[in-house]
């Protein structure tokens, strides 16, 4: 599954909303690509009837009810504890973090995915969140630094490219910078603009839609290939005019030459 993909379920949130006491029930939602195939500790639990809601509403032998929230999820992660195998846990709320209101973290559930093999060893594989009723996969350590990287060197090829135009070459001197281009520089100009839009309409293309080709439908596919045709028409005609541009300056006849 890729990191990319989320799920939403409409029906169950215009049904049931959702909070804390079922944002386990909600990811373990049958249609759920994020689910394991494996049976759970969290479903053993629900088959018994015990689940954060009626925990907060029963209680425990040991603690009876009504419960607060937060005495609910305690039970709740006491019970998987005496469990092993693949269990969903819901981790307590942030405080704070920075950069989201109150409201926001109200509607933020993060789980984390565990092999538990006793009560004081588990194994995480994997952390996912829940964000205004969607699930998401949280990216995993390599795929923060490829996206960083990959952000970097997009931002230093755009920097090669603009200043690509403003050097200047002489056998006698070398290598030069001209910040200020004149007439003759503006074709070169519109190259560099032209192959820029374009470089960009792919990118926002890749943002769009970048599931990997085996996840799209025919029909997508064919509208990417389509797309991809236009573009590469567009641009030789934007040259082919660039360069028809070219030849009617080389025969102006107040066309003059440098000595």
């Amino acid at each position: 599954m890729s990191e990319t993909s989320s799920f939403v379920d409409p029906v169950f949130l215009a049904r049931f909303g959702l909070h804390r006491a079922n944002a386990i029930d909600y990811f373990l939602h049958p249609l759920n690509p994020f689910r394991t195939k494996s049976k759970t500790s969290n479903e053993v639990l629900n088959m018994q009837g015990i689940g954060i809601g009626t925990l907060c509403q029963w209680g425990t032998g040991s603690r009876p009810g009504p419960l607060t929230l937060e005495e609910g999820e305690e039970e709740y992660r006491i019970a998987l504890g005496r469990l092993t195998g693949e269990q969903y846990e819901l981790l307590p709320l942030p405080k704070e973090v920075e950069g989201m209101t109150p409201q926001q973290l109200s509607a933020l559930f993060t789980i984390r995915h565990v092999h538990r093999t006793s009560s004081s060893q588990t194994k995480v594989l994997g952390i996912y969140y829940i964000l205004e009723g969607v699930i998401y996969k949280c990216p995993s350590v390599r795929g923060l630094m490829k996206a960083h990287i990959a952000r970097t060197l997009e931002g230093l090829s755009e920097a090669c490219d603009a200043l690509s135009v403003c050097a200047r070459y002489d056998p006698s001197s070398g290598y030069s910078w001209k910040f200020e281009p004149n007439e003759e520089d503006e074709e070169d100009v519109d190259d560099v603009l032209s192959y820029e839009q374009e470089r960009r309409r792919r990118k926002r293309r890749r943002i769009l839609d970048n599931r990997r080709p085996g996840e799209r439908t025919e029909e997508e596919e064919e509208g990417i290939r389509a797309s991809e045709s236009i573009d590469r028409i567009l641009s030789r005609l934007n040259r082919n005019s660039n360069n028809e541009e070219g030849y009617r300056r080389l025969c102006s006849p107040n066309m003059t030459t440098r000595t």
